[in-house]
């Protein structure tokens, strides 16, 4: 070969390995096909890699539709590395420990009729299965049947492509806990309600459903429990099920359109023709996709690896799928919705599905800042709740749920109307708020506040009554008290309230023991606990321990760092906990629970970023003067813990609040504390962020110089300006403009170090 000819080529092979990250970007139509919906699904009871399940819904979707390879009633509903599958089933689980409610599902058969559950799985493989957030399809090989599915909000449509069969089925499984089916063949329906859940709902619960089918039955059967009752047409029982069967061509397409209401039978017609009504399986499709290309293009990415990319847009589906609708347009086109707390049809939003404790750290934030007109809807969910059973909805599926502590309810409803969102009963809200701070609901403890008449007489929960995760609610209480404090003085409230919670947001520094430099919990008598052991999961701490729960002082980081005796010991503090082995003391659970395993194999020491508490702690360098520790911690836990993959996260995703800590880390900034108007600094990961904003202005951060190395950041500038504060204001976002991080490989030890570029505290 002549060397002419070689030069050409290996300037083509070198051009081309330059080019090769912005060629993979362009090679995707849209970003909705970069998301993995199976991201997280390889995940069991004692390891979480992010305990998702490939959710086919919209944003906010009253339904979601997901595969279905554990039995009935499992939380662990989908799991990655199972061989079967039982069916596609209607879902409206938000965690595999709250477990599901309202739950039913379709399965195709050939030859002999099978309807039990495990008896009808059928064998299938990832490489014939296509999961997107608009679509499912499996290719079910025990039946050579190819199984599709694509949502709307309250209903979905599916495609079952069988072979040349006399004995073709399709099942309906509606099962346990009280369930009804009716094949009407004359009208190639199938309808009936079911009414499992697990917990948190009225006696009068159901969600009915209707399936409308395009072929003809030639046969039809129900079940109840074991039983099969050929030529049946109705079965109420326990657990029943509907069977309808006919003879198919090679390639024929069946198609089931499928709606449900927790309102009424005639609600779920009335879904089923609004939201299908003639369209087709294709259109059905494209408007779903096309719902969710409407979000994601209000955050565009630019720069990054391929993975990265995938990783950001399958971490922001999860942020936009919870909490959930639990409303439904009626025929007068009003909003109304059945209430999971008092039973009764009511006028007005509800949401549901959403564990505030994850959720309120960044979540929430992201709806703010994003999505105010949803946020609103929210609220005024949130004020139908405290008006239909007394107490704000802290964990809620699709009730009152008794899971987690705090009332982080505060820090959402202050975030929303400090940042300016109107809409909604904010007197109602307030009125809510307090009411929390008086006490709790005695059968259902995650409501209100747990031990709220210690807190309010000494200032804490003490360890030693009887109140289990007491320091952990102790710190949250102060935080939401925060909260109060700053809407107190927002709504005009008398100076002696304003006064009384500005004082219990220091409470904090009541559970601050010198000795240690850490959390601890007192006793009533005001002496610490012995012995104490600051490596002790649990106990005094909610999932954590004294490690992880110490930095929970979001509202006033100065005064913590005044505790610990200046910014070098809080430094020292903030490094140890990456420095040190990943040792525990897992006594208290009797036993090594899966959010341990999970801070123990990461090799980032006793940080344990898998569960929420410490998911702020990296951004803390910020009010200390260091801000270029944040920035290489974040962009290693960004590196190292998250991946698109069936393995991607390191613990439970839980409701978007993992994936939205991401998101906004890998924009460049945080909110460490919502109830301020602060967002702080990281390390951006992508060249170029658009945000396009509800009012229409676009806020653009930009990031020269990036690359793996460059992680740490050499200046900033806001709108061209030198910008010298380790923080952005949400003002300044909503305002759009551009916002441009100078990136290099050494950190600058210059910038950001003087007190006036701290973020908030409400100590300075």
């Amino acid at each position: 070969m002549k060397k002419s000819n070689l030069i050409i080529l290996l300037f083509v092979a070198i051009l081309s390995a330059c080019t090769g990250e912005q060629s993979i970007q362009k090679s995707y139509k849209s970003s909705i096909d970069l998301v993995n919906p199976l991201m997280g699904t390889d995940s069991e009871h004692s390891l979480s890699n992010g305990n998702t399940y490939p959710a086919i819904a919209l944003p906010w979707g009253m339904n979601f539709w997901t595969p279905q390879t554990g039995k009935m009633g499992d939380g662990w509903c989908y799991a990655y590395d199972a061989k079967k599958i039982r069916g596609i089933k209607q879902t409206h689980q938000p965690s595999p420990w709250i477990n599901d409610y309202a739950a039913f599902s379709l399965m195709a058969v050939t030859g002999d009729l099978k309807f039990k559950g495990e008896e009808r799985a059928s064998w299938f493989s990832h490489k014939a299965e296509i999961a997107k957030p608009y679509e499912y399809s499996v290719y079910l090989a025990d039946y050579d049947v190819t199984a599709e599915v694509t949502p709307t909000e309250r209903a979905a449509m599916f495609r079952f492509t069988f072979p040349e069969n006399d004995h073709s089925y399709i099942l309906l499984d509606a099962f346990f806990k009280g369930s009804e089916v009716t094949i009407l063949p004359k009208e190639r329906k199938i309808v009936g309600y079911c009414r499992n859940n697990s917990g948190g709902v009225p006696d009068n619960f159901h969600n009915y459903f209707v399936a409308e089918f395009d072929k003809d039955f030639e046969l039809t059967s129900t079940w109840n429990g074991d039983k099969l009752n050929q030529d049946s047409q109705k079965e109420t029982g326990e657990h029943v099920g509907a069977v309808i069967g006919f003879k198919t061509k090679k390639g024929e397409a069946v198609h089931v359109k499928v709606a449900s209401s927790f309102v009424s039978p005639e609600q779920a017609q009335l879904n089923l023709s609004r939201e299908i009504g003639s369209k087709d399986f294709s259109q059905l499709k494209q408007d779903a996709k096309a719902t969710w290309e409407k979000e994601f293009a209000r955050v565009k990415v630019e720069g990054g690896t391929d993975d990265q990319l995938k990783t950001f847009y399958s971490c922001l589906y999860r942020v936009l799928l919870f909490p959930r609708k639990f409303y439904e347009i009626n025929a007068e086109n009003e909003v109304i919705h059945y209430s999971p707390y008092n039973g009764e049809v009511l006028p007005g939003y509800m949401f549901t599905d959403n564990g505030f404790w994850d959720t309120f750290r960044a979540v929430f934030p992201f709806f703010t800042l994003m999505y105010p007109e949803v946020n609103a809807q929210i609220m005024e969910g949130l004020a139908n709740t405290y008006k239909e059973s007394g107490w704000l909805p802290e964990w809620a599926s699709p009730g009152h749920r008794g899971c987690m502590i705090g009332s982080n309810s505060a820090s959402l409803i202050a975030d929303s109307y400090l940042k300016g969102i109107r809409g909604y009963d904010i007197e109602t809200l307030y009125e809510a708020i307090l009411k929390n701070t008086k006490g709790y609901n005695e059968e259902i403890t995650s409501v209100g506040r747990y031990g709220a008449e210690y807190y309010n007489e000494l200032g804490y929960v003490p360890y030693n009554v009887g109140i289990n995760e007491n320091t952990a609610r102790t710190l949250e209480y102060a935080y939401a008290d925060f909260c109060v404090w700053k809407l107190a003085i927002e709504l005009g409230r008398p100076q002696e309230e304003i006064d009384l919670f500005a004082k219990r947001a220091q409470n904090f520094k009541n559970v601050f023991d010198k000795e240690s430099g850490l959390m601890r919990g007192k006793n009533e008598d005001g002496n610490f606990q012995a012995p104490f052991n600051p490596l002790k999961w649990g106990d005094a701490f909610t999932e954590g321990n004294s490690l992880h729960y110490t930095w929970s002082v979001f509202q006033d980081v100065n005064g913590l760092i005044d505790l610990m005796g200046g910014k070098d010991n809080f430094i020292s503090t903030l490094d140890g906990v990456f420095e040190m082995p990943p040792v525990f003391d897992d006594s208290y659970y009797g036993g090594t629970i899966h959010e341990i395993r999970e801070m123990q194999i990461a090799n980032m020491g006793n940080y344990a970023h898998g569960n929420q508490p410490i998911q702020h702690m990296i951004y803390l360098y910020n009010f200390a003067g260091q801000p270029w520790k944040a920035q290489s911690r974040v962009r290693e836990v960004m590196s190292k813990l998250y991946t698109p993959q069936a393995d991607g996260y390191c613990g439970d995703e839980d409701n978007g609040q993992t994936s939205a800590w991401y998101v906004f880390s890998s924009m460049g900034f945080y909110p460490v504390c919502p109830g301020t108007d602060e967002y702080v600094f990281g390390s951006p990961l992508f060249d170029k962020v658009t945000l396009t904003m509800e009012n229409g202005e676009e806020f653009t951060i930009s990031s020269s110089n990036n690359s793996k190395e460059n992680v740490f950041v050499n200046d900033i500038k806001l709108n061209g300006k030198v910008y010298n504060v380790n923080y952005v204001k949400h003002k300044d976002i909503l305002n759009g403009g551009n916002l441009d991080f100078d990136m290099t490989d050494q950190p600058n030890m210059e910038r950001g170090t003087k007190e006036e570029s701290f973020p908030y505290s409400m100590s300075k």
